[in-house]
């Protein structure tokens, strides 16, 4: 699939998002704007407490800006969305619910017909290899497939846009490199636009089409930078590329980051 000159899926449009904490006023996103086209993969790298999270909440529609404007398939976000599936740092599965049954707990909250969301979830765990796993308790389950479970409940209902928020900041580094392997792979099956928050840079290059580098607080964009890889990627092939490290040399400097997480 080729990303084209289709009208974006994400519009954000000179946003501003200030809030009140300890009786002072925080401004923590100031004159924001970019696009996102559809089928596109953007990874949003930048120092803690920028906003980057804060993006992703206004895309959602979880949070409305102090100014500008957000559009997400050509309409505007004015309050929560439907539309988007959104992947967290923490798995968060209920306890008590094996694999499959956390992954249908989307299509329960969403009222869908039950023969399509159990078709939809074989699907996903399949896709997934979480095939042999689907009546596991999370407990039971790894760190990465726990994640793996949460990636599944949020593809449920076949989101044209996915948020993932540092999903594999608290994973070990072996299996945080095999989750970017699987979501690369399928990223490119499902063809979902998608918004990475993460603090690896070289994560952020791997996966994405673009990154987009933001500044300390309150937060703008120091620069979009394209990433010039072949759209699939190996990630062993990826890593010893000139690309690869020309991307996230710059990337280091523009955050002044000699010792930024890798």
């Amino acid at each position: 699939m080729t990303v084209t000159q289709q009208a974006p899926a994400v519009e954000i449009d000179t946003v501003a998002v200030r809030f009140r904490a300890k009786k002072r006023d925080v401004l923590a996103l100031e004159n924001v704007s970019m696009d996102v086209r559809p089928g596109e993969f953007v990874s949003i790298v930048g120092p803690s407490g920028c906003g980057k999270s804060t993006l992703l909440k206004l895309v959602s529609g979880l949070l409305k800006p102090s100014a500008g404007a957000v559009r997400l398939l050509g309409g505007a976000v004015g309050g929560p969305r439907h539309d988007v599936g959104y992947v967290f740092q923490r798995a968060a599965l209920l306890e008590w619910r094996t694999a499959r049954k956390n992954i249908l707990l989307q299509a329960e909250m969403r009222g869908m017909p039950q023969k399509e969301a159990a078709a939809r979830a074989d699907e996903l765990i399949a896709m997934t290899g979480l095939t042999g796993f689907e009546d596991s308790l999370p407990h039971e389950l790894s760190g990465g497939m726990q994640q793996r479970v949460a990636l599944c409940r949020a593809l449920l209902h076949r989101p044209p846009v996915l948020l993932m928020d540092e999903p594999f900041g608290a994973l070990d580094a072996l299996t945080r490199e095999q989750m970017n392997v699987e979501l690369h792979r399928i990223w490119h099956e499902t063809e979902t636009t998608v918004l990475l928050v993460t603090h690896s840079i070289a994560e952020a290059v791997y996966l994405g089409n673009r990154v987009v580098v933001m500044t300390p607080r309150p937060g703008t964009i120091a620069e979009v930078i394209d990433v010039a890889l072949p759209r699939v990627r190996d990630y062993a092939a990826t890593m010893s590329q000139p690309a690869f490290a020309a991307a996230t040399s710059h990337i280091r400097d523009l955050l002044g980051a000699a010792g930024h997480n890798d």
